[in-house]
């Protein structure tokens, strides 16, 4: 009977995982289709209007880490709720007939909850039989980001027919339904651990965030006012360099900076950086190529809701490269997966380069980058995992989904940069050839993915290598292997540390 309870238990909350990090990506991801019918709405200018991405984003960003820190805490469980709760009172406000400011508010409210995507891996680690976490963690990265595919079109859709209040309303209803499954599904964390924030360290990491965020969205600062660009930037390396250093001072860091210094730790957010920027780089490529107007010489004129549809491919790829890769992962070793899926992902730059003439060329192209966004999403948990405490799930994810959220706003300020060198003065849109060019950075940046990945593979050392049933939580963490129990540890890895 128990056997039986814990199962239906299991079935139940692996769905309730998904569809919680769908949820939050897909009502993150709403300003996206909206910067312009917000800007008409409000009557405020597309810079302003701009925010209302900008703002998720960032907030998602500060979140993440002092969530993953409070995740690997007892009151797991808690900040869930909470959290969502903050979720669904923004997408109130986003609703309401309130002024703009409130708008962002709202905004920032449903930001936070990205922070949410590290504690449903944490979750699923803790909760799941073995056999089943790494596939659900895998999963669970992957519909973090389709979720932008599943909700631009459905927001697009409702703005045509309702207005923006409408497309803001889908949030509401989803996220308030995605508290009520939480308050069903998510269980109590595993006693005998502790959790704390470093307020400080949290207010640090906002300002240098929000700076590298401010210029990421402001492409004109970089052309029109290029001193005071280049002086913010400088002041947000300073901001992210000293929360670097201390949080190796601190007792109970926000995110335990330390062990990122392990080369699989280290290798593997370095490669989610530069692969964000070639990912996010494509993406935005994509679907303003098929929006621009006849009249530039190129592109097809598309409505936001047809566009929108464009982004059907990637989702539906991506959702089915996140089913494959774990049992690819039983045979290919994870850092070599991230490589392939680099280089998939670098075929639909290949793709976008050299044929881009109708419309079903860009459908394969979003499909090409889908798919291999799919698969470089449902391998990179597992690398950072076969090296990290179960304790420490949330907190290591979290900060790699940091990494993700800067990379995804570079990647966009390279094309809007790239795109705007490309416009002649006077005109409206770009030449053709910008998209070319913007094409082949992304090609570069997949090269330099390309390039870590495999670095990585050959600096894993046979403790961090993944077992043969691709079960990447039976291998020792940083901490488990240097200081782990004798009992725990075997004979060879004992004459090992003893040796050295």
């Amino acid at each position: 009977m128990s056997t039986t309870v814990e199962r239906s238990e299991a079935r139940l909350l692996v769905p309730s995982l998904m569809f919680i990090a769908l949820v939050v990506a897909a009502v993150a991801s709403l300003g996206t289709p909206l910067i312009t019918s917000v800007a008409t709405t409000f009557h405020v200018a597309l810079d302003s209007a701009q925010w209302t991405l900008t703002i998720a984003l960032l907030s998602g960003a500060v979140a993440t880490p002092v969530l993953g820190r409070l995740g690997a805490g007892p009151h797991r469980r808690a900040t869930i709720l909470a959290t969502l709760a903050v979720v669904v009172a923004g997408s109130a406000l986003t609703v309401l007939p309130l002024p703009f400011a409130w708008l962002l508010v709202g905004r920032a409210a449903q930001g936070v909850g990205l922070g949410l995507t590290a504690l449903m891996m944490g979750v699923a680690r803790d909760h799941l039989p073995e056999g089943r976490s790494a596939a659900t963690i895998a999963l669970i990265s992957v519909v973090s980001i389709i979720g932008a595919g599943v909700g631009y079109p459905l927001a697009a859709l409702l703005t045509d027919f309702g207005g923006v209040r409408a497309a803001y309303g889908l949030g509401l209803f989803v996220t308030a339904l995605a508290f009520l499954t939480a308050w069903r599904s998510m269980p109590v964390a595993p006693g005998g651990r502790s959790a704390h924030v470093d307020v400080v360290g949290a207010l640090v990491l906002a300002g240098g965030l929000l700076l590298v965020l401010f210029l990421a969205s402001q492409t004109s600062l970089w052309s029109d006012h290029l001193t005071v660009a280049v002086v913010l930037a400088i002041v947000a390396v300073l901001l992210l360099c000293v929360w670097i250093f201390s949080e190796l001072r601190s007792r109970t860091p926000l995110v335990d900076v330390r062990a990122m210094r392990h080369p699989a730790v280290a290798g593997a957010n370095i490669a989610m950086f530069v692969a964000g920027i070639g990912m996010y780089l494509l993406l935005t490529l994509i679907t303003r190529y098929a929006q621009t107007p006849h009249s530039a010489g190129y592109g097809f004129g598309l409505t936001t809701f047809v566009a929108g549809l464009v982004l059907v491919p990637f989702s539906v790829l991506g959702f089915v490269a996140g089913k494959l890769t774990p049992r690819v992962g039983m045979r290919i070793d994870g850092p070599l997966l991230l490589a392939g899926s680099a280089v998939v992902v670098g075929g639909g730059f290949v793709l976008f380069a050299a044929a881009r003439s109708n419309l079903a060329e860009l459908f394969v192209a979003m499909g090409v980058l889908g798919f291999g966004v799919g698969s470089f999403s449902a391998a990179m948990p597992g690398v950072i995992l076969a090296v990290t405490p179960k304790s420490e799930t949330s907190s290591a994810m979290s900060f790699n989904y940091v990494v993700r959220s800067v990379g995804y706003s570079l990647g966009s300020a390279t094309g809007g940069l790239v795109l705007a060198a490309g416009t002649h003065p006077g005109d409206l849109f770009p030449n053709d050839g910008a998209y070319t060019t913007a094409a082949l950075i992304g090609i570069a940046a997949m090269a330099i993915t390309t390039m870590t990945s495999l670095a990585l593979a050959r600096r894993r050392s046979p403790e961090t290598n993944p077992t043969p049933s691709g079960d990447r939580r039976a291998q020792p963490g940083p901490v488990e292997s240097m200081t782990g129990s004798p009992e725990g540890r075997r004979p060879e890895q004992e004459r090992k540390v003893a040796d050295t």
